[in-house]
């Protein structure tokens, strides 16, 4: 029986870079996928899936509207579908996670959904919160904070390196605009105890949180 997969993780974990692993995998094997991202994320310079090592892929887009069943059903009835695979998964309506189970349930065709777990308050996304719910196999992916404890939380930081807990729960951005914590140095950060660069350093350390001294 096919199921729906949930892998989810703090920002800069290589959930793209996994998606895009699997989808070669399945591609290696003679099989035909499907791969899905969120119309909203337009950061990818040349595919609409990209990863930070520089891997990519063409993809269709979700907005709001798209109906998930209807769209994949219409291709895997023409030409059937080894896997789905979502990236962004976090941008997903609850309505739209529900398609995703019923491809797995009524089409037969596995979902594996990529994405973020919470936003930069520690609150769920809509669309994580139903993964979470509903899928039958969640699977964590691995961040690293600069202390070297795992990161689960993304921090939001202005261009001066400090936190902000205000704004829309959806604003896109990469190392310039978040940085990927364990939960105590994003307690220290909402705080305002520490401040972190929003530019990358030599090996890129200072964006995923070189801490520096409160000014």
């Amino acid at each position: 029986m096919a199921k729906l997969y949930f892998y989810y993780a703090s920002m800069n974990a290589g959930k793209s870079t996994n998606l895009l692993q699997a989808d070669f995998n399945y591609r290696e094997r003679g099989m035909t996928t499907m791969l899905w991202t969120a119309a909203i994320d337009s950061r990818g310079a040349r595919y609409p899936i990209e990863s930070r090592i520089g891997l990519g892929a063409e993809a269709h887009r979700f907005d709001a509207e798209t109906d998930l069943w209807d769209a994949v059903t219409a291709v895997h009835g023409i030409d059937p579908l080894s896997c789905v695979l979502i990236d962004e998964a976090q941008f997903l309506s609850p309505e739209q996670v529900w398609q995703c189970a019923r491809l797995a349930d009524f089409a037969g065709v596995p979902v594996i959904c990529f994405g973020l777990r919470t936003d930069f308050r520690g609150e769920l996304f809509p669309g994580s919160a139903a993964l979470l719910g509903i899928a039958d196999k969640l699977v964590e992916l691995k961040a690293v904070c600069h202390c070297g404890s795992k990161a689960t939380m993304n921090l939001r930081v202005g261009a001066d390196g400090s936190a902000t807990q205000e704004g829309s729960q959806t604003l896109i951005g990469g190392n310039e605009r978040y940085v990927a914590l364990c939960r105590a140095h994003f307690a220290m950060a909402v705080k305002g105890w520490t401040k972190f660069s929003p530019e990358p350093g030599p090996a890129e350390t200072p964006a995923r949180g070189g801490v520096q001294a409160p000014v």
